[in-house]
């Protein structure tokens, strides 16, 4: 069973941005969405939104080729689960 993060970003995908549903699978290349550099931004910024963080640039860059919405669930559940340990959060913008 895809993990709570994964399911989020499947959602958001689909609903949102209007994803081929078929295709929101771990091993899928966020370059193979069909969302143009601009749409993928807002996708990411989307998926930060719902889950009230920021990535670090360094964490993951969304427009390097072959990151996988795999990449993006485990970047996002490392960055969670070191937030919980240190105490603090990212907090999102405005």
């Amino acid at each position: 069973m895809p993990s709570t993060t994964f399911q989020t970003i499947a959602r958001i995908a689909q609903e949102e941005h209007r994803c081929d549903p078929a295709l929101l699978r771990p091993e899928v290349p966020l370059a193979d969405l069909g969302l143009d550099s601009l749409a993928l931004m807002e996708f990411i910024f989307s998926v930060e939104d719902a889950l009230k963080l920021r990535l670090p640039e360094e964490r993951l860059d969304p427009r390097e080729a072959g990151i996988t919405l795999g990449d993006l669930c485990d970047a996002i559940d490392a960055h969670m689960a070191q937030q919980q340990q240190t105490g603090g959060a990212t907090p999102a913008h405005a």
